[in-house]
């Protein structure tokens, strides 16, 4: 499909998704195509994961055809759009590149900022241009013509962000003296975002330099109800002091309220009033093998590149023992100082290993907060949501999640603005959670097992048996559960050498009958994973682990399970997914192997009623790093 070179082409998001060439409309057909487009121009040029595009498309309930329903897509997009973009494939997703084109979101971000820091500047009739020209990049609701399951994800985000632009905008036309040609626009706005106190005040000020002190006054009574009602708080710092401005008579002398950096921003009042949530579990004293992981999250956790306004969200993924959460509560002791309205924490597991009610979570975490345990709305999700997340709003808090299951679990528990800063721990990564830095978990190399070991062992009992430890670090396969557990059983008795645990966990049959100390207990924590698996899932498990310790593919679990390629293949992602298995390479075919981590392996081989283990083909693959 040919295209005239040089043409301007503006993509639009914030309304209804369009592409424009030379102020024409393309025609875009179906809500999935302009879904796919506008998640593309959003990563701007990074990439989006198939998982990722299939959530915004389908939502939690993808259909069989999903890879190939989301080439198609993309497909078209290149055909429609033609030379003047790309649309890369780049494993695991998709890469769009706008080139000199246009995208609303970007101009307004870039023209917002501007505006803002021109407010700070006291520039306010530059800071006013700027951001009516941000405001003018909107054309409706963000994605009207998108899925639902996009706007959801996405729009809260930048709705939020044009509200703010409104706010800022209208604090430079009240430094300039056109308090009384805002008035209406601002009755408007409070009457839309009644809880936004910001908003509240300026009506407040607009009022009082209008002649309308008692209006101002009853303005203010009334958003003290408002607030009482929806939320059990009471006014904020900013609107505490407009009004007490405006009844000293000084409202007029006040300096509007700046667009502040986040860093500045006043801690809202019911922060202030109430006390510090500080919920972290205690810190691990001998933390000791992530270093560059621990680096990893801390940086994510307090960025230093001037994103500090953006949402932070940060997710550690890693099989059952690999120390995710010591790597997490670790990380979140390290960077408190950070965090100066407090810690949450909550594990989203249940002591049976089911995944919590969000419900519930989101009581917890309400209590902690300090919010008005009235009964009111107890079982209502959306109300505790509602509630949970004006309470966070505004605060710089850590939300530490802990063992989060899935985006049903998880959605709720997000908050919908930039302030809170949220680290989940989780088997795998979770396309919910939109812009999230992933810190993937391997085991542990051998320097940094030992180590641990080391550690937990105390270094001059594993000093004197060198080979003994070598053999312990081996067993353990680099999973920091199962290292802690030898250590703490050698350190617990001082008569018991390690040449005697090793000898032990020599027998793959009794190793994970012994890596078990107290509460302790790799068989369970591989268990907790297993249990959520589908029925067809877990029965084929114990076969699949009787293929052997070497990666195998798809074709071979096939032959092993009796099923077709394509279901043998569905059901090895499944247990990829739960963190069961790795994906190792490829075959000389160039498709992917699947491998078990030693322990997980013995742990299927240990379930009951496994089936016997079938024929093994010769072995003829050949499999490369990947």
């Amino acid at each position: 499909m040919h295209h005239e070179r040089g043409l301007n082409m503006e993509f639009r998001v914030l309304g209804p998704v369009e592409v424009r060439r030379d102020g024409r409309r393309i025609p875009l057909s179906g809500a999935k195509l302009h879904t796919v487009l506008a998640a593309l121009l959003l990563a701007r040029e990074e990439v989006v994961s198939d998982e990722r595009l299939s959530q915004l498309l389908w939502g939690w309930a993808p259909p069989a055809t999903m890879s190939a329903q989301i080439y198609t897509y993309v497909s078209r997009l290149r055909k429609i759009l033609g030379d003047e973009v790309r649309i890369d494939r780049r494993p695991p997703g998709y890469a769009m590149s706008a080139g000199h084109s246009t995208v609303d979101a970007t101009e307004f971000e870039r023209l917002e900022q501007g505006g803002r820091a021109a407010l700070l500047e006291g520039d306010f009739e530059r800071a006013g241009d700027l951001l009516r020209a941000a405001l003018k990049q909107w054309n409706g609701f963000p994605f009207a013509n998108a899925t639902e399951y996009l706007a959801d994800a996405e729009a809260p985000r930048l709705m939020e962000a044009r509200v703010a632009a409104l706010e800022h905008r209208i604090t430079a036309d009240l430094a300039l003296g056109r308090h009384e040609q805002i008035t209406m626009e601002l009755a408007g706005l409070v009457a839309e975002f009644p809880l936004r106190e910001r908003i509240r005040s300026q009506l407040m000020t607009a009022l009082y330099r209008s002649g309308r002190q008692a209006d101002a006054i009853h303005l203010f009574h009334h958003g003290r109800e408002v607030l009482a009602e929806e939320l059990g708080v009471d006014p904020g710092e900013e609107l505490q002091a407009t009004y007490q401005a405006l009844l000293d008579g000084t409202l007029d002398r006040q300096p509007p309220a700046a667009a502040a950096p986040r860093d500045g921003r006043p801690v809202p009042e019911a922060a202030r009033r109430h006390g510090v949530p500080a919920m972290l579990p205690p810190d691990t004293a001998d933390f000791t093998g992530r270093e560059h992981e621990l680096d990893l999250v801390c940086r994510a956790l307090a960025p230093d590149d001037g994103t500090a306004d953006r949402p932070r969200r940060v997710l550690v993924t890693g099989m059952a023992g690999l120390g995710k959460t010591a790597l997490a509560v670790h990380a979140a002791h390290r960077c408190h100082r950070e965090f100066p309205d407090g810690q949450l924490f909550a594990d989203l597991r249940a002591p049976d290993g089911s995944p919590q009610h969000p419900g519930r979570v989101l009581r917890h975490l309400l209590r902690a907060l300090d919010a008005p345990d009235d009964g009111a709305g107890a079982d209502d999700l959306d109300e505790l949501v509602r509630r949970y997340r004006a309470l966070t709003r505004g605060r710089r808090l850590l939300i530490l999640l802990d063992n989060a299951s899935g985006a049903a679990q998880l959605g709720p528990l997000l908050p919908n603005s930039p302030e809170p800063t949220v680290l989940i721990t989780g088997r795998t990564a979770l396309p919910s959670v939109g812009g999230a830095h992933t810190v993937a978990l391997d085991p542990l190399d051998s320097r940094s097992a030992l180590e641990l070991l080391a550690s937990a062992a105390g270094p001059d009992r594993l000093a004197a048996a060198p080979g003994a430890a070598a053999a312990i670090v081996e067993h353990c396969a680099g999973l920091p559960l199962a290292l802690r557990i030898a250590g703490i059983r050698i350190a617990a008795r001082p008569h018991y050498a390690p040449d005697r645990l090793a000898r032990r966990l020599a027998d793959p049959a009794a190793r994970l009958r012994e890596l078990h100390s107290g509460e302790l207990d790799v068989h369970t924590a591989l268990q907790a994973s297993w249990r959520v698996l589908e029925t067809e899932v877990r029965e084929a498990f114990p076969a699949l682990a009787a293929l052997g310790s070497e990666p195998f593919p798809a074709r071979e679990a096939a032959r092993s399970l009796a099923v077709p390629e394509a279901d043998a293949e569905r059901l090895l992602e499944a247990l990829a997914d739960a963190a069961l298995l790795e994906v190792s390479g490829a075959d000389e075919w160039g498709q992917p192997c699947y491998l078990f981590h030693p322990l997980v392996r013995l742990f299927a081989l240990s379930l009951p009623d496994r089936p016997t283990p079938p024929v093994r083909m010769p072995a003829s693959r050949h499999v490369t790093g990947g």
